[in-house]
């Protein structure tokens, strides 16, 4: 298996990982791998659907609760996660999002987007990433913070809170999943799945 360290072609290059910029390591890298990840349970969420006879907009609508976001708009928000953090850290306009979550085809074509948007972010790009102050809405409210919190704090951790919603709803509609479907590290035998 790929480390998430080498899973972006900038890291492939004789420079050492220590010596690129910080935050790039800790962001391109990163989205790229959990991308793939996410784009593995879409397409295990194809194949169920086929299999169970379960229609797609269904699936796309389930919550955990009446007042949460959906599983379409989880993954959506998911990948906008990856722009909104990565274009501002490489001094880039965040490009517009567009709604996506009317099919598991169109999501997917989402995750491919966002991950050729990673493939041209270079490690030059975010030499200045940490000094940068970045604005972002977060729900009724508004952040302003310099590029290492906005990372760390804030893009990071609502990323992952998507996925893992993403996962969960998977989960409770009946895919077999496993923690290795998230991470793609773990391995469990069939019989024995840890979540």
């Amino acid at each position: 298996m790929t480390s998430p360290a080498l899973a972006h072609p900038a890291t492939d290059s004789a420079a050492a990982p220590s010596a690129l910029p910080p935050l790039f390591i800790a962001s391109v890298p990163v989205f790229t791998r959990y991308l793939d990840q996410l784009q593995g349970l879409l397409t295990k969420a194809a194949a169920h659907c086929a299999q169970q006879g379960t229609p797609e907009a269904a699936l796309l609508q389930a919550r955990l609760t009446p007042d949460m976001l959906p599983l379409g708009v989880q993954v959506e928000i998911a990948v906008n996660f990856v722009f909104r953090a990565c274009a501002p850290l490489a001094g880039q306009p965040v490009p517009p999002f567009g709604e996506h979550h009317e099919s598991l085809a169109r999501l997917q074509a989402r995750v491919e987007a966002a991950q050729a948007f990673l493939h041209t972010l270079q490690p030059e790009d975010f030499a200045a990433a940490a000094e940068r102050t970045i604005r972002d809405p977060a729900g009724q409210s508004t952040v302003d913070l310099d590029g290492s919190t906005f990372l760390q704090q804030y893009a990071l951790p609502n990323f992952f809170f998507h996925l893992s919603m993403v996962y969960a709803l998977l989960r409770q509609k009946g895919l077999p999943l496993s923690k290795g479907d998230f991470d793609g590290w773990h391995v469990y035998s069939q019989t024995g799945q840890a979540t």
